[in-house]
């Protein structure tokens, strides 16, 4: 989903459907890349699996899915926070973390979020400045700051969102693809450790919450002409891959979310994309959500290991044509000649910073309410917003 309200005019129509990338693929898409990833753990899994991709044709295990604030991940290393800090749960969590290959033509980085704006959030800003400039920004947070700020969460986070795409337009090039990942769809029961136990209260409401949160943020996206990837669309169907906690994801999941993005990224940059036969798509089908999805026969956890990797969406009809016709630029070939020079290093040190489906019963509809404030949580378990630098 792409779209530009400036105008009320459409920014791009995409025209590629989803593409399963070989790890040699999104090495020569990303060649001499500089990739920024931001959010929350569900970011961090993102921010995993392309890493993993960028090096070899598997999948991440479940344990490195669970892992948080690790040493190193599959040679990246763990910059701030996490074990070099203090593991916890709490609004103040930092991790940062930094891929580079070893060609020096591929550079990774991630950085943990707990709000989507915010006094760390501008520190990250001004560290992206005193470095090369992010040819791709991915960032999502949604489920802290509906959950874990303020007694109108909703409000503040309009409110955030707003302010972090200015500051994103203000800071990035021109150059630079940002895209908004929308959060994906909730289990009908929500634990996690994000998830203190004063505000399990909260959990029955947040589902439907992060609906209305999409809602605004893609349309806040679309206000500053940002690309949108809506995976609480295409992730609407696959009940079977999402863990019992109602807010994680398996391997397989986040592999199909990875071709979803880089397929989006590709078809942004105009590069064309290798063209195969897949089977038919299985995820079109209704799968239903009982509650013993959640659980097996004994009462445990449902075992994603053994189940075999996402296909692909069916291909989409293709698109209307404009009333007259437009000459269109041809695509750029198919992974162009690779520059020698590699432009990041791997023993470059960090720059200086200053902190460390339809279904019937999943009913994903829009709440009737808007900007509902949390008016009965205690306000200690809360935060003051924090405001941006006057421009």
């Amino acid at each position: 989903m792409v779209f530009c309200l400036e105008n009320n005019e459409p920014r791009r129509r995409l025209r590629s459907t989803m593409v399963h990338f070989q790890a040699s693929e999104v090495q020569q898409l990303l060649h001499n890349k500089f990739v920024v990833i931001l959010g929350d753990s569900i970011q961090r899994a993102v921010y995993k699996d392309l890493v993993l991709l960028l090096q070899k044709d598997s999948l991440l295990t479940a344990a490195q899915l669970k892992a948080k604030g690790e040493l190193s991940f599959e040679q990246d290393q763990l910059v701030a926070g996490g074990q070099l800090g203090e593991l916890h749960n709490g609004t103040q969590y930092r991790e940062v973390r930094q891929f580079c290959s070893g060609s020096g033509h591929h550079l990774v980085r991630f950085y943990f979020l707990t709000r989507v704006y915010s006094e760390y959030l501008e520190g990250v800003l001004e560290e992206l400045t005193c470095g090369p400039a992010p040819d791709l920004v991915i960032i999502n947070s949604c489920l802290w700051d509906l959950s874990r700020y303020g007694r109108c969460s909703m409000e503040a986070y309009r409110e955030n969102l707003e302010r972090v795409f200015v500051r994103m337009d203000q800071v990035l090039p021109d150059s630079c693809l940002l895209v908004w990942n929308m959060a994906m769809p909730l289990g009908e029961r929500v634990t996690g450790g994000f998830l203190l136990p004063e505000l399990q209260p909260l959990a029955g409401s947040l589902r439907r919450d992060v609906v209305e949160g999409n809602f605004y943020s893609a349309t806040l996206a679309g206000d500053h002409c940002f690309d949108v990837l809506d995976l609480h669309f295409h992730f609407r169907h696959a009940v079977r891959h999402r863990h019992r906690d109602g807010i994680h994801w398996d391997q397989h999941a986040h592999r199909h979310l990875s071709h979803l993005l880089l397929t989006h990224v590709a078809d942004a940059w105009g590069v064309e994309l290798p063209k195969r036969d897949y089977p038919p798509d299985p995820w079109t089908e209704d799968w239903p959500e009982p509650d013993h999805l959640f659980q097996g026969s004994q009462g445990q956890p449902p075992d994603f290991g053994e189940q075999l990797a996402l296909p692909p969406p069916s291909s989409l009809p293709p698109p209307m044509p404009f009333p007259s016709p437009l000459p269109q630029p041809s695509p750029l070939p198919l992974f162009p000649p690779l520059p020698q020079e590699p432009p990041f290093f791997p023993g470059q040190p960090f720059p200086p910073h200053e902190f460390f489906n339809y279904n019937p019963t999943e009913d994903f509809s829009m709440p009737p309410h808007l900007g509902r404030c949390l008016c009965n949580l205690p306000s200690h378990l809360f935060q003051p917003p924090f405001e941006p630098p006057p421009v």
